[in-house]
């Protein structure tokens, strides 16, 4: 599963890298088509991970993930002889929503694969998929070098090659049995002895529970949408305002992606390693917001300064947001999904992924929109607002988790209880036969 991730997330960079251009210079969109575009496209990937939760508690992981695949295989390849911008319109909205249900569904299976080791599995995730990331930016870049109408077509077909190999490597992995995305109730068979996998008893259709009636969850998925401002800020927030208000060289750029790959790849295991349960998941939500906070801080701090020093605050900003992400890896989805009630975690986990789907479309409307409109000033307000915004949702977690029930003891083979030997009767006592008699008895009276 990791090497599907980094082939996805190959082809996903090789298309982030060059979609844009390819619309403006090969289709030949204007920029309201173009923004049009992006905002069908990110309106349809908030709906796709709700969605991919709520068929993942009736229908196999691994199918749906196959399914996500072909699907955004398919659309790409049409993509390549369509020119109507409404069919475009639907075709890259369906890309993006299988995009972003897929990311879910991959979420979902590790999380069945890894069990508790879950914050791990994620390391290795995102590690590779950063590994995966930088691969396909580098193939995008020689593409763009040559940048003919064939060169974007190979591009394309790149990515749609990724996604034919991914869906290949899901089909030949194998969806462990017998462990769910719920855990085993007391009372329920892991394994029935002839290969079939339990049911999972705590399907939302069989139990009711809902994401959309729990408050308590709904407010965590609302207040993680500012914990996934990182991304935004290091892809828009960085760039922009290096180009727009310091002195720093525009060939710094490329550096801030660069550190930022090379720190999640070196770090993200050892990150990982101090975080290992929900309660230090929650610590390490309120650091999350220090270190934006602290990069926020670091970009007021460049207009003016003058190259040397720009540039300085530039880079230190860029690697205190990769440090923010360290931190949002290892808490987000380990609170997600302890957060969660067992019986309906699949639905739950769906809703969880609105946030960051939710923060790719707003997130950089608000930094180019409010925050560096604003100037030095926006930025302190931000960073102050998301450390705020930390503090309360790490105390928010911190009490559902107080709330929510101890997990079922694990069910499996009952050890053989050793026999216990008969007791030897006990002979009764003479009952006093008088009151004088029991007079007689210390501690009695008549």
């Amino acid at each position: 599963m990791l090497l599907t991730q980094a082939l996805d997330r190959a082809g996903t960079g090789v298309w982030a890298a060059s979609s844009v251009l390819y619309f403006t210079f090969v289709v030949g969109l204007d920029a309201g088509q173009l923004g049009l575009l992006l905002g069908a496209a990110g309106v349809a990937g908030i709906a796709g991970s709700p969605l991919a939760g709520h068929l993942a508690d009736r229908f196999q992981v691994r199918t749906l993930l196959i399914g996500c695949h072909l699907i955004r295989l398919g659309a790409l390849c049409v993509l390549l002889v369509v020119t109507d911008f409404r069919v475009l319109l639907l075709l890259f909205a369906v890309t993006h929503l299988g995009d972003r249900a897929a990311k879910t569904l991959e979420m979902l299976f590790a999380t069945r694969v890894a069990g508790e080791r879950r914050s791990t599995y994620q390391a290795l995730s995102r590690s590779s998929a950063n590994a995966g990331y930088a691969l396909g930016a580098g193939l995008a870049a020689i593409g763009l070098a040559v940048g003919t109408r064939g060169a974007y077509h190979v591009l394309i077909l790149a990515n749609a090659l990724s996604f034919l190999v991914a869906a290949a490597l899901v089909w030949r992995t194998r969806e462990p049995r017998g462990r769910g995305l719920v855990a085993a109730r007391p009372g329920d068979s892991g394994d029935s002895g002839e290969g079939e996998r339990a049911p999972a008893a705590g399907a939302t259709g069989a139990t009711g529970a809902s994401p959309w009636r729990d408050r308590g969850y709904l407010r965590f998925v609302l207040l993680d949408i500012p914990m996934n401002l990182d991304d935004s800020i290091l892809g828009v927030g960085l760039p922009l305002w290096l180009v727009g208000h310091t002195e720093a060289p525009h060939a710094l750029i490329p550096a801030f992606l660069v550190i930022n790959t090379v720190l999640v790849v070196a770090l993200q295991l050892r990150v990982s390693a101090r975080v290992p349960d929900a309660r230090r998941a929650a610590g390490a939500v309120a650091l999350y917001g220090w270190m934006t906070l602290a990069c926020c801080v670091f970009l007021a701090t460049t207009p003016g300064s003058g190259v040397w020093a720009a540039s300085a605050a530039l880079l230190a900003a860029a690697v205190l947001a990769t440090a923010a992400e360290l931190m949002r890896s290892v808490s987000s989805w380990e609170l997600a999904v302890s957060l969660a009630p067992q019986e309906a975690r699949a639905s739950y986990l769906g809703v969880a992924g609105m946030a960051q789907s939710v923060q790719k479309s707003a997130g950089p409307l608000l930094l180019t929109g409010a925050v560096m409109a604003a100037g030095p000033a926006g930025w302190l307000a931000l960073g102050v607002g998301v450390a705020g915004l930390s503090l309360v949702q790490r105390r928010a977690s911190l009490r559902r988790l107080d709330r929510l029930p101890a997990a079922p003891a694990p069910t499996g083979p009952v050890e053989p209880v050793e026999p216990v030997e008969p007791v030897e009767p006990v002979e009764p006592v003479e009952p006093v036969e008088s009151a004088a008699k029991a007079s007689q008895v210390p501690g009695l009276r008549p």
